[in-house]
């Protein structure tokens, strides 16, 4: 009686679950006499009525199974079967190491392990020695299936050639762990490439890196590519690129359609033209990271609430584009009852401040008071003051030493009223020594009467022109904001630089972390 192949295979594979995997080693070579026994049919039925036998006979017929190459098990697969077991145990160690420290290893279950405990514990004490704790692997567990040799070292090292220092490789692991996975050659260098190509400076990779670690796992031709060309069509001049991904690089992972464009067909709504949209995102990029609904819808609503005039909002946000995202109405709320109580100043005057200066929202209260204070020691009526402030709302944030050194010469030189200060509060925000004196100078000279106003708000060319010409021409009031000028303010330079760090960057922080 001869048995198909199919039949054999049965049997062998019957024979080995029947018995350990030491029994299996130590009777292997008994197989091939087991087969020739099952295969004399008389030979089996006496056989088979005695296993006790079988067991005998295959063990004592185990030595001579080199005789029988035929009958022997493939070395290649019985490594295999070895190999798969000694993995198992080493897994169950290796887990009870990790779980010894602290570290929750079931994420690690599918994926391969190294072959000893040992490896383990170097990869464990590598992580240790860059700043990671437990709880910072037990964040991303995947970290540990990582070579040190392999993966490992070979990114750390790319990372500080391209501007990471030593030192802040820990952080920036833990911010990204994902990072150790990634090829250098394939994944991190076309990254690095492409922001080159936008014009990032080179020294300035780490620190946008560092900002925003995920760009190393954008794809090129995905999001960063169509924010950047939507930027572009809009007026944003290319060679601005680099310096606002170095600013807010977040906007590299921002999807136009569904965050940059509603932000910009917003503000082109409130009647801001496109030109003036990019201008403003050149300077203050970061302006993209508040939320259109929550922030800046809410913050134009309360603006308008609080009396401003709707035309007036595309003067606002282009002078101080941060406002649409402060927390406003609790601040517009504050300020109105302090420059009441105050300053005396009426919310509907006060509405006419924010329009002229919306900067104010964002100035300390102890900071507005000190330029007023000084005004109301030099003799003036609160009244004055107060009508002054809302003319002029520049002059809160001005330094007071550079207000007592105008007044001075006010007083001393020029021997004016106060009055005239009343009606002209402008004359404290232009420099003493580069306008108000050189230009009083010339208008003695000339022996010319005159007005603060006439000599002081216009150029050098139209004010050399009015002293050829000899005559006072009728007063214009004073610079008004032109959609297509710029955005500079006249008195950026003279904000006070007692103020502590400004609410708008503080809200930065907070409100454009993605």
């Amino acid at each position: 009686m001869s048995f198909s192949p199919l039949r054999r295979r049965k049997l062998l594979l019957s024979f080995f679950n029947s018995f350990s995997s030491q029994q299996i080693s130590a009777n292997i070579s008994s197989l091939s006499s087991s087969i020739k026994i099952l295969q004399d049919p008389s030979a089996q039925c006496h056989q088979t009525q005695n296993p006790v036998w079988v067991l005998s006979f295959s063990s004592s017929f185990s030595t001579q199974a080199s005789k029988f190459p035929e009958y022997e098990m493939p070395t290649v697969s019985w490594s295999v079967v070895q190999g798969k077991r000694e993995k198992l145990v080493n897994r169950v160690i290796i887990c009870d190491y990790l779980k010894s420290l602290g570290i929750v290893p079931d994420e690690l279950e599918r994926l391969e392990l190294p072959s000893t405990v040992e490896v383990m514990k170097e990869r464990v004490e590598f992580l240790q020695r860059l700043g990671l704790t437990i709880d910072d692997i037990n964040e991303f567990p995947l970290m540990l299936s990582c070579s040190v040799r392999k993966n490992v070292i070979p990114v750390l090292g790319y990372l500080e050639k391209i501007g990471i220092s030593r030192p802040k490789i820990g952080e920036f692991v833990k911010s990204y762990p994902q990072v150790l996975h990634m090829s250098v050659v394939v994944e991190l260098m076309p990254v690095i490439k492409f922001l080159r190509g936008l014009d990032v400076e080179k020294q300035d990779i780490g620190y946008v890196l560092q900002k925003y670690p995920e760009l190393l796992g954008f794809k090129l031709e995905g999001t960063m590519s169509t924010s950047v060309a939507y930027l572009v069509s809009i007026g944003v001049s290319p060679r601005d690129i680099g310096p606002m991904v170095t600013q807010y690089p977040y906007f590299l992972g921002m999807r136009v359609g569904t965050t940059i464009k509603p932000f910009v067909d917003y503000l082109v709504s409130l009647g801001l033209p496109k030109k003036i949209v990019a201008r403003m995102l050149e300077k203050r990029t970061y302006v993209l990271g508040y939320d259109l609904e929550e922030a800046i819808k809410p913050n134009v609503d309360c603006l308008i609430s609080f009396g401003v005039r709707r035309e007036a909002l595309t003067s606002i946000i282009a002078q101080y584009p941060q406002i649409i995202g402060l927390p406003l109405k609790a601040k517009l709320s504050s300020h109105q009852y302090f420059f009441n109580l105050k300053i005396k100043i009426d919310p509907e005057s006060f509405a006419k401040v924010i329009e002229k200066m919306p900067q104010i929202v964002s100035l300390k209260q102890h900071v507005i008071m000190k330029p007023v204070e000084f005004l109301l020691g030099r003799g003036l009526a609160s009244q004055d003051v107060a009508k002054m402030v809302v003319k002029c709302p520049q002059l809160v944030a001005l330094k007071i030493e550079r207000m007592k050194n105008s007044y001075y010469f006010f007083k001393s030189e020029m021997g004016r009223p106060p009055k005239e200060l009343v009606e002209f509060p402008e004359y404290f925000t232009y420099s003493l020594e580069s306008r108000i004196k050189p230009r009083y100078q010339k208008l003695q000279a000339k022996g010319i009467r005159h007005s603060l106003n006439w000599f002081l708000n216009c150029s050098d060319q139209r004010f050399e022109e009015r002293l050829e010409g000899g005559y006072v021409e009728s007063e214009s009031s004073g610079p008004l904001f032109s959609m297509g000028g710029k955005l500079e303010l006249p008195w950026s330079e003279v904000l006070s630089e007692e103020e502590d760090e400004s609410d708008d960057e503080i809200l930065y922080r907070r409100i454009v972390s993605i």
